[in-house]
């Protein structure tokens, strides 16, 4: 973490964690980067289990710095600049995070609920790097998305290769249709279920759409020259025709079922 940020995250934790109402505090992994960068944000969890201040209030212990500020809708999410860096802090109760770590570890019945909204949430938990923890509340969490069931990686990626082979589909449609619109539309969608069904069959949270190139390269189950295929998938040099790529896509999805 870089001098700059440091200093920020200290100055918010300082007065996050003193709130009765807080239980923890991560940061996200956006603030890794240099503050140049054009992924950098500067992006707090904080988890509570007791009421905390108001949104104009929270305004005003961000100090006088703290400029543009903006609230969600349900004021669970501050956006505002300090200088020239972008802050989100994303307000989130424990009762709720139980809730959906029940879900994943002991109501598998109920996983349908979360199989459209992804596992990035979890993802978020398991690694965003602890600032502040009044019990060790996190912790539990934490071991609890670790040992999960290997029938909770089956559901989910039962229902992200799904996804893949309809897209896959999609895609070989809008080919013998010459619609350009939604062959863009479900390439895109395609490479993302092939990279969120690959996340579950190596037991990998996702990560955010950003890291999802890194973290592929990453993953030590992969199909017989998935990077190669993967790669040359993501190019757009004018000798991949429309054809070739869904070749490309047939053999990636081959690939993935067979593991």
């Amino acid at each position: 973490m870089k001098y700059k940020t440091k200093l920020l995250v200290d100055r918010f934790v300082g007065v996050l964690s003193g709130w009765p109402g807080v239980e923890c505090v991560s940061l996200n992994e956006a603030a890794q980067p240099d503050t140049l960068d054009s992924y950098f944000a500067l992006i707090l969890d904080v988890f509570c289990s007791g009421a905390i201040p108001k949104p104009e209030e929270r305004c005003a212990f961000y100090g006088d710095d703290a400029v543009v500020f903006e609230t969600a809708n349900q004021g669970n999410k501050d956006r505002f600049l300090v200088g020239d860096i972008p802050v989100r802090i994303e307000y989130k109760a424990t009762g709720k995070i139980d809730e959906l770590i029940d879900i994943a570890d002991t109501k598998r019945d109920l996983l349908w609920l979360i199989k459209d909204s992804g596992t990035y949430g979890y993802y978020r938990l398991s690694y965003g790097e602890i600032l502040f923890a009044r019990t060790d509340w996190i912790e539990k969490i934490r071991e609890r998305l670790l040992n999960l069931d290997i029938s909770f990686w089956q559901t989910i990626r039962d229902a992200n290769q799904s996804k893949m082979e309809h897209y896959l589909s999609d895609l070989g449609a809008a080919l013998i249709q010459g619609d350009d619109f939604h062959y863009l539309i479900s390439s895109a969608g395609f490479i993302k279920a092939a990279c969120l069904t690959l996340f579950c069959i190596n037991r990998r949270f996702e990560p955010s759409h950003r890291a999802y190139f890194k973290q592929i390269h990453g993953l030590s189950v992969l199909p017989e020259s998935f990077l190669t295929q993967f790669e040359t998938f993501l190019h757009n040099e004018g000798d991949l025709t429309m054809e070739r790529k869904y070749s490309l896509a047939q053999l990636m999805a081959r690939g993935i079922i067979a593991l």
